[in-house]
């Protein structure tokens, strides 16, 4: 069966760590050939980790041929803003890529395009959406729901029938009692401990969490 060409959007931290993740699943079973990076800001033909810096997402989205992308940004508004622009090209695929070691039941319902990193537990009844980023050392209680381009940064703990909406980004080390529900577009900053509703396009810190400010909507 031939290799997967995949090609890593955005050559940051975040893209150099999913380097390490795809090669590490190419050690237990080959599956992709990655040609390489798309990165906006980084110069074309430049090397990272020895490969190449292929084009920005001009190119990318002008590519002719079939071809996989990982959306390796942080950020989710940002995230989504590059899948919107890039899969106007019908000849990109975005697979789900899981970290060697990730444990999860086959309850587990995932969209497209989402990573989840090294260390990570999914238990059961979960169902997470398009392009979720769930980073190092993170576990998803059961009957809890994971909207689109949600972006769990490392250590996030989330309990039982949470529901993490749309464009939430949790910080380092946050946590989610169970029965909750963080709002569209809200960020948590890192510590924070969720023990009531969050509402939307708002910014929660602290423990307990509390809302230090309401958002522009993304």
């Amino acid at each position: 069966m031939p290799l997967e060409d995949i090609v890593i959007v955005g050559a940051g931290g975040l893209g150099r760590e999913v380097l390490f993740q795809l090669n590490e699943l190419n050690k237990q079973k080959a599956r992709f050939n990655i040609l390489g990076f798309a990165d906006d800001a980084r110069e074309k033909g430049s090397l990272i980790h020895g490969l190449p810096v292929l084009g920005n997402t001009d190119w990318l989205l002008k590519y002719e041929k079939h071809i996989s992308a990982a959306v390796c940004v942080g950020s989710s508004a940002a995230r989504r803003s590059i899948y919107e622009r890039i899969s106007k090209n019908g000849n990109i695929h975005f697979p789900n890529i899981f970290a060697d070691d990730f444990r999860c039941s086959d309850s587990v319902e995932f969209g497209k395009g989402c990573i989840v990193c090294f260390s990570c537990i999914a238990t059961v009844d979960i169902k997470i959406g398009d392009f979720a980023l769930i980073s190092n050392d993170c576990t998803i209680g059961h009957d809890s729901v994971l909207g689109n381009f949600v972006t769990l940064y490392p250590s996030v703990n989330i309990s039982g029938n949470v529901k993490v909406c749309v464009n939430v980004e949790m910080g380092v080390g946050s946590n989610i009692i169970q029965g909750k529900t963080v709002g569209e577009g809200s960020i948590v900053g890192a510590g924070a401990v969720i023990v009531r509703d969050i509402p939307n396009n708002c910014t929660a810190v602290g423990v307990p969490a509390r809302v230090i400010h309401f958002n522009s909507k993304n």
